[in-house]
């Protein structure tokens, strides 16, 4: 009822307009000009580049491998105990309900 109403008055057609009109961004002809004379960093380029292609910079060799076993074996594990230790000193409902307690 409510549609017909507008399409009676014109109101449907003026609102679709604005609307339409309201969408329409200016993506590359916005704020920043070629007169700006933006220089590129070649040190943050660089940085870009070799972060793209870090699986293929990642190595593992004997020196190496102590650190990824540790913040990947250890870290987490610590992290887990202590977070258990911590439920079940303050008695939680959620460590309660679990049935380990």
């Amino acid at each position: 009822m409510m549609n017909h109403l507008l399409a009676r008055t014109g109101l449907l057609r003026a609102a679709t307009k604005t609307v339409s009109q309201t969408q329409r961004r200016k993506m590359g002809s916005g704020g920043f000009t070629d007169k700006m004379h933006v220089k590129k960093n070649k040190y943050v380029e660089e940085w870009n580049g070799r972060r793209e292609i870090t699986e293929m910079a990642f190595e593992v060799n004997p020196g190496t491998l102590p650190a990824i076993l540790f913040f990947a074996g250890v870290v987490p594990f610590g992290i887990y105990s202590l977070t258990r230790r911590e439920l079940i000193i303050k008695g939680d409902p959620r460590y309660k309900r679990s049935g380990l307690a």
